[in-house]
């Protein structure tokens, strides 16, 4: 903004003392002092405020405005609460170093000009800013993305000082500004975020987190933003990237509010762009899945198998094992294709950890096939060596991190379900590892929680069985074997359910069991005793330990 601008405002009650002829200085930004040296606080096109308490006699005056000008300041502007007028030293001064000066009526606070100031310069940098952002959103959408959204995150910080961040609806960062955020707090913002869109709340959304506000904004690209007001949100917000800014947008202009959107739609292009780039992975993966399903012959998967290994890992030089995953988005009540929304999930939960940026290194491909969505993962260095990196997939690593963000966006009625394959070395392997991970989602969906996963090794055990026991089964037998056990511990605090479970997992070992217990043996003796009394079972029978064992995991 100008000085003239200043002057014409009526509201600041400036009066102009001097330097009429430099009123087109360029106003950017504002400055309170009563120092006698403020140099050390000055960067040039400041409009200076004082209330004179520096000045003690008249030969205080040239100093000061010198030290003003030499800063390369816009303009002064002095308090008459002080001295009731401006000293005519300070009038000549000015004049002879061809600094603005200003009369501020005692009736008028500082916080008057600065606030007015501050609104001005902020709203015509952005305005720059948002001419930028137009500039660069016009060049990536019709040619290559020239830095990613780096480059606009960049400029949120140099010239609005805004940090912000680019966020997956995992609370993966994959770009930002300044120090990265911790995966804590990436996680919190994302499950906030999700949970925002699924209550229908209207953005930006604002959250406080470890004395810090953020203003959340979603990234919706096309075939997102550009869906149908009708269009459920549920098909969405599990795949849409946010933007998150550490500021308060609650009070932000309607300018500055546009201009943040501006960049929520450049960033979509990056989005874009990332999943163009999977179409191929996607289709190496539907082909083989095909050819899985269909019962083709090992030799023909194998042949798809070696055109898949260099398009996911580049300069592999031996062929990978593989793994198999699958998951499927549930909606209660909801006639919602899950398949599309499990593949953008899986897509996502299975990029590499240590990969970031906008097109992260990724190691899957992955299709849907009705509800579910299917990934084929290559392990290049999968070992048993100790000390040799093991880069096989286990489920309860998968959701680690994703379940706490993930659950927002499941809300109340939608359900992820996720089963790991073992992996395997050869094409022959393949139909087994789906049928295997199939099976391991099923446990999985047995389970209760928004997000569950199981893996290949809970398929050799009870663990398979038991959840698929319905449950008036699954109550009428553990009443049968432990509702005694039960009432008797309430009645007369004799832990013998603690007793029994321990007994089992130490194997019948009674010297065992009783030093876990820190039980005399005869005393452990006497608890199991009056267990088999209570129950008419023999505990060194194993079809009764079997029956206990069973009882004790289903309840």
């Amino acid at each position: 903004m100008r000085l003239r601008a200043l002057l014409e405002t009526d509201a600041l009650g400036l009066r102009l003392l001097g330097g009429e002829d430099e009123l087109d200085r360029t106003v950017r930004g504002v400055m309170t002092t009563d120092l006698r040296d403020p140099s050390r606080y000055l960067s040039g096109g400041e409009l200076v405020l004082t209330g004179l308490a520096w000045r003690r006699d008249a030969a205080d005056s040239e100093p000061f405005v010198r030290i003003l000008a030499g800063a390369g300041v816009a303009g002064l502007a002095a308090g008459e609460a002080e001295l009731g007028s401006i000293p005519d030293d300070l009038v000549q001064a000015c004049a002879r170093n061809r600094l603005p000066l200003f009369a501020v009526n005692e009736d008028v606070a500082f916080a008057t000009i600065t606030e007015h100031v501050v609104r001005q310069v902020s709203g015509e940098r952005a305005g720059d800013l948002a001419a930028v952002v137009d500039r660069h959103r016009r060049l990536m959408t019709s040619g290559p993305a020239g830095g990613g959204p780096e480059v606009v995150l960049d400029l949120l910080t140099t010239d609005l000082d805004l940090r912000a961040w680019v966020l997956s609806p995992t609370g993966r960062q994959i770009a930002g500004a300044g120090e990265p955020l911790s995966s804590s707090v990436c996680a919190s913002l994302a499950g906030e975020h999700l949970a925002a869109v699924r209550t229908g709340r209207r953005g930006p959304h604002r959250f406080t987190l470890q004395g810090s506000t953020y203003s959340l904004f979603p990234i919706r690209g096309n075939g997102r933003g550009a869906s149908p007001a009708s269009r459920d949100v549920r098909e969405s917000v599990l795949s849409d990237w946010l933007l998150a800014v550490e500021a308060d947008a609650g009070d932000w202009p309607a300018e500055r509010l546009d201009l943040l959107q501006g960049v929520t739609q450049l960033i979509a292009v990056e989005r874009d762009r990332r999943d163009a780039a999977r179409t191929v992975r996607r289709r190496l993966a539907q082909e083989v899945l095909e050819l899985v399903q269909t019962g083709a012959a090992p030799a023909e998967i194998a042949a798809r198998l070696r055109v898949a290994a260099p398009v996911l890992l580049p300069g592999l030089g031996s062929a990978p094992h593989w793994q198999v995953v699958v998951a499927r988005v549930d909606w209660e009540g909801a006639d919602i294709a899950g398949g599309p929304v499990a593949q953008s999930l899986l897509e996502e939960i299975l990029v590499d950890p240590a990969a970031s940026g906008p097109e992260p290194s990724d190691r899957i491909a992955v299709a849907h096939a009705g509800d579910e969505a299917i990934a084929l993962v290559p392990l290049p260095a999968l070992t048993t060596d100790e000390g040799a990196p093991d880069t096989a997939l286990h489920a309860d690593a998968l959701l680690e991190v994703v379940r706490a963000p993930l659950s927002g966006g499941l809300g109340d009625d939608g359900r992820l379900t996720l089963g790991v394959s073992a992996a395997v070395h050869s094409a022959e392997g393949l139909r087994g590892a789906l049928e295997e991970a199939r099976h391991a989602r099923r446990v999985a969906a047995a389970r209760p929680g928004r997000v569950c996963a199981a893996g290949h090794h809970e398929l050799a055990s009870h663990v398979l069985l038991l959840p698929f026991v319905p449950d008036d089964v699954r109550r009428a037998f553990t009443a049968r074997l432990l509702d005694p056990l039960r009432d008797y511990d309430r009645r007369h605090r004799a832990e013998l359910i603690p007793t029994l479970e321990a007994f089992l997992d130490c194997d019948g070992s009674w010297t065992r069991c009783a030093t876990r217990l820190h039980l005399h043996v005869n005393t452990l003796r006497y608890r199991v005793g009056r267990i088999e009394q209570l129950t008419a079972r023999d505990l060194s029978r194993l079809e009764d330990k079997l029956d206990f064992f069973l009882a004790l995991r289903m309840s």
